[in-house]
């Protein structure tokens, strides 16, 4: 992976998990930097599983792949609000 795709997976993954904090319901007790790994993780996941499925190239914009990605993200982000809730 070149500088390029290692600066486009951290920028995409901010997105990501920003909008996987939103769809999470109510108040997170996370950080900022937490939910950019979060979507990090879940951009670089639900790629790999986007590919595996065969949905990641498709003509126009990859909806199936940004949904997966958010899902995971909002997955994310609510299983790490409730580890760091019970410490």
């Amino acid at each position: 992976m070149e500088i390029s795709g290692i600066l486009s997976a951290i920028v995409i993954g901010v997105v990501i998990g920003v909008l996987g904090r939103l769809v999470v319901p109510g108040r997170q007790h996370i950080g900022v930097l937490w939910t950019i790994v979060v979507g990090i993780v879940a951009a670089l996941l639900g790629s790999a599983i986007a590919a595996g499925f065969g949905v990641a190239d498709t003509k126009g914009p990859d909806w199936i792949e940004w949904f997966i990605q958010i899902a995971l993200a909002a997955v994310g982000v609510a299983a790490l609000d409730r580890a760091l809730a019970r410490r």
